[in-house]
């Protein structure tokens, strides 16, 4: 496989980039020849050709040769063509990953000439040009704050170990840029990049299990490991570097504001894998971790400190440390490291020996660490130290590093947050109060007298639960989470868990049933003055359209509940709400649910307002665009920015966490740009602008949305074989196969089209190619606006150049119809039994595709989608032809298997192996999974 190129861009940057594709390309070339012979290679080639051709110029007598030559393809082959092919995307990404580093060092390389956009030195400069005061920076940095939370949502299609061989690929790669190579370095390099490519080859790209949660767990402390304890810390020093080059007046420390969070070990909706106990152990894992990393930056530190008191004049402090540890703490040291001349390497060995008995409940505490205040305590006492006898650069690159991260990860290194349905506290709610005989049924309470029951409990100092009482064991479960809550904070520090999240919130009943559960284990505490001590917070998660429209009121009924305030006290009056993108995308399609979560971050913000509460929004956005994806700064920045001002939570899961997290130099620019954009969002919200044509956007806005969602339930809901569509033509059913996630793909053990969750749903017409969730019923929506008439383009011309919202939402619509194939997505109706269904319902979605990529071409001005974006739609266009053998195979494939199924014939192992590995390649030329 040779050349995906392009010569559209002639600049010296993408030259490298197609440098890299070619020689990727030409290395699998030699794997499949080594690997399969001249025949693999020579139909892989054949098939590649003839897709490029059928793209170019496509002809319906090219189109029937392809789908033959696919489908005569043997077993044995039809295998390794496609393994050659997903590969073959595995190695472009690489390719792309490391040419978006490249890019950045050549900013970087211009020696601060030209700033790169999106740069943290970028916003930095903008500030200092609109003559912004370093007081009101100063200001602005201390109000901003950002959490991105890693779920366990089974999107990640790629295996740990392929991961690990795509980074090993990906450095090798990057080394190609090193001019000081010599001609045998670089054949040595080839060869190592020959061998890797084979042991990709020879990899089992496919679980043969589903993962565990401890798995799970395991998976995204990865990403701490290799990355984010060291790029986190990066940001923040670039961030102070450039406040200190344009505000150098002022001596900076940034507070902490960007940090990571977990759902992993927490997340229990739906996933009864995941119990107390392994939230316990999941905590162990985290602090586990968070102790080996200091470890080895201590050990690190101890090459950089060997300062003598012969030169140096070090400080009492320091030295009075020392003799502190020594009278607690004895060292078993070699001769040769007793130099009682380098006080700072003791007092390191020292700080070594506490650190390695952290945690450990045998040890006295004396002997070890029991806060990381303790830690940092230590770290400070040595900075100060140096930094007496003008030691600032180790101070600054070693010392000052050290105490960021614990600043950042503490002993607990990310807070984690416990997900549980709703419906599953009111059914322990139920049992215990009837136990107590305090109320018969409690689900069948009508809202208002669940609240007045709730609040008079939380009023009331006695126990509701007693140690003596036998329960269910869900109900048992449910109480024993809160009991882990607390025995937590105590043993890893408040911060560990924090918040608990309430799926299908419609309620205040919702959130009050979470906080007399926490009173049961002592996490809400009312003193007899009648203050309240809260340390677990009930968060509500809104995800469906009529929740959404429901969330203004029910918080305004929590905060006029005095037991539901006064726990607001813990948290300086700051309430968290969680949005889901996924499931009001599946409930009301697209359009709808990005204007009415707009609205919900409007009107809740209004209402907390009348009450004096601060909000903090937690942003429920998946990777795919049918669940909320985009670029991390662009999800920032599409914020109204009075939303803003309580700090941000974003959930970053699946493909995402690999794509962003996995590579440093892609990571940190991630960071960066989220950290710019934070600032650039905090600064509009200062000095907002008042639009007068927005609000007349708006109300154009609203009939677009309510037209757009009837289109779109009109299909999803009320149409009787659109479910019958939907299964029959997507690998719906085989995608449960994957072993991709610990997590069942529905709620419960139903085809219902309400249990199945938006994950598998958003999937499925992804790899089918309609990607269906993410622009349908768009078109009826606009158009219902336009109706022909010039007047009303010229007006929604200007919403789009003049209105971020607008211009997000139709920009969105451009990836996701560049990214559809109709043509391809039509193969798939073959496999419906009633062709007149799959005809009739394909020409449905096939009328609303035209209809909305001809109304974006008239807004945007544009010739072809994604002009505006020509990298990405170049990208797109190289991409189709290497990703539509796939789908022509799976879909012969997918038929074959359900044959059998059909017959009552056992399956083939290989046959659903194939089946697995079109999804797996499809999802990495795509992009995307669910």
């Amino acid at each position: 496989m040779t050349d995906l190129s392009t010569t559209s861009n002639k600049s010296a940057s993408n030259n490298l980039l197609r440098r890299d594709v070619r020689f990727l390309g030409h290395i699998l070339g030699e794997v499949l020849i080594h690997q399969g012979g001249n025949s693999l290679f020579t139909i892989v080639e054949k098939i590649r050709e003839m897709s490029k051709t059928l793209r170019a110029q496509y002809t319906p007598e090219m189109y029937e040769e392809l789908k033959e030559t696919v489908g005569g393809l043997a077993p044995e082959i039809r295998h390794q063509v496609v393994r050659a092919f997903a590969i073959y995307f595995q190695l472009i990404n690489i390719a792309e990953q490391n040419h978006r580093i490249r890019r950045k060092r050549d900013y970087e390389r211009s020696a601060g000439e030209n700033v790169q956009p999106g740069s943290i030195e970028d916003v930095i400069r903008e500030l200092k040009s609109l003559n912004i005061s370093s007081g009101e920076v100063q200001e602005i940095i201390s109000g901003i704050s950002l959490e991105l939370v890693m779920t366990a949502h089974p999107t990640e299609a790629t295996r740990r170990a392929v991961l690990d061989i795509h980074q090993r690929i990906s450095r090798d790669v990057a080394e190609l840029d090193n001019p000081n190579l010599t001609f045998r370095e670089r054949e040595q390099l080839r060869e190592k990049l020959l061998g890797e490519v084979i042991t990709l080859w020879q990899t089992d790209e496919l679980r043969d299990r589903k993962p565990t949660v401890i798995d799970e767990v395991n998976n995204g402390l990865y990403y701490f490991d290799e990355t984010l304890f060291d790029v986190l810390p990066q940001v923040y020093q670039e961030l102070e570097r450039c406040l200190l080059k344009y505000y150098p007046e002022e001596s900076w420390h940034v507070p902490t504001f960007l940090k990571f969070g977990s759902w992993i070990g927490g997340d229990r909706d739906g996933n009864p894998s995941v119990t107390s106990d392994i939230t316990w152990e999941t905590l162990t894992l985290h602090r586990k971790l968070a102790l080996a990393k200091y470890e080895e930056e201590l050990q690190a530190l101890i090459g950089h400190m060997s300062f003598s008191k012969n030169i140096v004049e070090v400080t009492g402090e320091l030295l009075d440390s020392i003799e502190q540890d020594r009278a607690n703490i004895e060292l078993n040291l070699e001769e040769g490291l007793r130099n009682e001349k380098e006080p700072y390497r003791i007092k390191v060995r020292f700080m070594l020996e506490k650190i390695r008995h952290t945690g450990c409940p045998s040890v006295p505490d004396t002997k070890k660490y029991t806060a990381p205040e303790q830690f940092k305590s230590d770290l400070q006492i040595i900075e100060r130290s140096l930094r007496n006898h003008f030691a600032d650069y180790i101070a600054d690159a070693y010392v000052q590093k050290l105490i960021r991260q614990v600043e950042l990860f503490g002993f607990h290194l990310a807070s984690l947050d416990v997900r549980q349905h709703s419906k599953e506290h009111e059914a322990a709610m139920t049992e215990v109060l009837a136990g107590m005989s305090i109320t018969a049924n409690y689900a069948a309470l009508k809202e208002q007298e669940k609240i007045e029951l709730l609040t008079s409990l939380l009023n009331d100092p006695r126990p509701i639960t007693s140690p003596y009482t036998s329960y269910s064991e869900s109900t048992h479960e449910c109480l024993n989470v809160y009991r882990v809550v607390q025995k937590a904070q105590q043993e890893f520090g408040r911060s560990c868990i924090s918040s608990y999240l309430i799926s299908m919130t419609q309620g205040a009943s919702d959130l009050l049933e979470v906080l007399v559960f926490a009173k049961e284990a002592g996490l809400y505490l009312q003193a007899a003055d009648g203050s309240v001590t809260c340390t677990l917070q009930s968060v509500p998660l809104f995800e469906t359209i009529d929740d959404l429209h429901a969330a203004p009121e029910i918080m305004s009924t929590l905060y006029q509940i005095p037991a539901y305030r006064r726990s607001l006290d813990s948290t300086n009056n700051l309430q968290e709400i969680m949005l889901g993108y996924s499931d009001s995308n599946k409930d009301g399609g697209v359009i709808t649910a990005n204007w009415e979560l707009r609205m919900a971050l409007r009107s809740i913000t209004d209402a907390a307002k009348k009450y004096d509460v601060k909000l903090k929004f937690f942003h429920g956005r998946g990777g795919a665009l049918g669940r909320g994806g985009m670029p991390l700064n662009r999800s920032i920045l599409a914020q109204p920015a009075d939303t803003v001002g309580g700090g941000i939570k974003i959930t970053e899961q699946g493909e995402v966490l690999s794509s962003r997290y996995s590579i440093k130099g892609i990571a940190y620019r991630s960071l960066e740009q989220a950290t710019s954009a934070l600032i650039t969002s905090a600064l509009c919200a200062r000095n907002p602008k008042v639009d007068a044509s927005e609000a007349q956007y708006e109300a154009i806005m609203r009939g677009i949305s309510e037209r757009a969602q009837q289109k779109y339930q009109d299909l999803i809901f009320r149409d009787e074989d659109f479910m019958t569509f939907f299964k029959e033509s997507t690998p719906l059913p085989e995608i449960g196969e994957l072993n991709i996630g610990s997590r069942p793909s529905k709620r419960k053990n139903s085809d219902r089209f309400e249990d199945l969750r938006a994950i598998p749903w958003v999937f499925a017409w992804t790899q089918c190619r309609y990607l269906l969730p993410a622009w349908y019923a768009a078109g009826t929506g606009l158009g219902s606006y336009y109706q022909d008439n010039p007047e009303h383009l010229a007006v929604m011309k200007d919403m789009y150049n003049n209105w971020s919202f607008f211009q997000g939402l139709i920009d969105n619509l451009q990836m996701a119809l560049a990214k559809a194939d109709l043509l391809i997505a039509k193969e798939y109706g073959s496999m419906i039994k009633d062709q007149k269904i799959a005809n009739r319902i394909y020409q449905l979605i096939e009328d609303e595709y035209r209809k909305t990529s001809e109304l974006i071409l008239q807004i945007t001005g544009q010739q072809e989608i994604l002009d505006n974006v020509p990298v990405i739609q170049e990208s797109i266009r190289l991409r189709n032809p290497y990703v539509d053998p796939l789908s022509y195979m799976q879909v012969d494939l997918l038929s074959e298997l359900r044959a059998s199924r059909d017959g009552g014939g056992e399956d083939d192992p290989l046959l659903l192996r194939e089946v697995l590995l079109t999804i797996n390649g499809i999802a990495a030329g795509l992009r995307n999974t669910g």
